[in-house]
């Protein structure tokens, strides 16, 4: 009958789950731990676990002694100081080489800035007459026409111990024979007037073509030069009553008896024939690089009239000449 006590119809009754005591056993425990636990307090740090320490053997304190720094001795001060110097000596050995270096730069540019000064003919410096030309063959003449340049000036100084020995043997025919006075007088004129007339007339201009390539001072070379063979055949012939020791003038003196002199008179015959040798085969040469040139007549003309036209005293004479012929009127 007792299970037919409970009433079915009836309301149900709450059941909270949480009030289990199988819950309510694992709940409570923790929850009473939290709510008395202080962090602050003396028996929570009396209770703390001390921190898991490494097993072995204990070692003991020990105390580094302090370093103190070493000082340098006196070889290592000495030595530094001596790289030192060096260095210092080194940069200024370096500095006095650029600075020599830029003197010569300037050098050179003052020298090819202002006007060179003459050094021919070359005079000791206490005579009174000063050089007249500035002659400098590796500076002025190119590299191609050097060679050529020198041979025609060592032309012209045979040309001029040509003449001399000329005057000498001129003057030993005049001591065997004094109606040779004549040949004497005229040798020393021919030594006086042909040896500076030669280097002004056919030397000067054809130093001058190499050295600027001038059309006009080429003709004016080859027109003298060859007016100059000339005169070597002339020479080297030997006309009486000429002033010349040439091979007839050497064979007259042979049939004088006068074989010393005849001699001295041959030997200058030959340097006139040397001469004339040297001369044709150098204006052979001189021709051929005139060719190479490209020059012509006509450029010569043209040159011809601008330095006739720009000189200076050309054109003072031209001013003086219309001022005169403005106050005739």
């Amino acid at each position: 009958m007792s299970a037919f006590d409970t009433n079915p119809f009836a309301d149900p009754v709450d059941v909270n789950p949480f009030q289990d005591p199988s819950v309510t056993q694992l709940t409570n425990p923790s929850q009473s731990g939290l709510a008395e636990f202080n962090p602050f307090s003396e028996t929570n740090a009396a209770t703390t676990v001390p921190a898991t320490q490494l097993t072995g053997p204990s070692q003991p304190a020990v105390l580094q002694p302090s370093v103190e720094p070493t000082q340098p001795s006196p070889q290592a001060v000495a030595a530094a100081a001596q790289a030192g110097l060096l260095r210092q000596q080194e940069e200024l050995d370096r500095k006095a080489a650029e600075l020599e270096r830029k003197e010569r730069e300037l050098q050179s540019t003052a020298a090819s800035l202002h006007v060179r000064e003459n050094n021919w003919p070359p005079l000791p410096t206490w005579c009174p007459v000063k050089p007249c030309f500035y002659q400098d063959f590796s500076t002025e003449i190119p590299a191609d026409y050097q060679r050529i340049c020198k041979m025609l000036y060592y032309l012209w100084m045979l040309h001029s111990v040509t003449l001399f020995l000329n005057l000498l043997a001129c003057l030993a025919w005049f001591t065997g024979d004094t109606s040779r006075g004549v040949d004497f007088g005229l040798s020393i004129l021919w030594f006086v007037i042909f040896t500076p007339c030669a280097f002004l007339c056919w030397y000067r201009p054809i130093y001058k073509a190499f050295r600027s390539d001038n059309s006009f001072s080429f003709f004016v070379f080859f027109f003298v030069f060859f007016c100059q063979i000339g005169v070597y055949f002339i020479q080297l012939i030997g006309l009486p009553n000429l002033g010349t020791s040439g091979w007839i003038a050497a064979l007259s003196a042979l049939k004088d008896r006068s074989l010393a002199v005849s001699i001295i008179m041959m030997v200058v015959a030959g340097f006139f024939s040397l001469c004339a040798g040297l001369s044709l085969f150098l204006l052979q040469r001189v021709h051929s690089f005139y060719r190479r040139t490209g020059a012509s007549f006509q450029q010569a003309q043209e040159e011809f009239s601008q330095g006739i036209f720009s000189s200076r005293t050309f054109r003072s004479a031209a001013s003086s000449a219309a001022q005169g012929a403005f106050q005739g009127n």
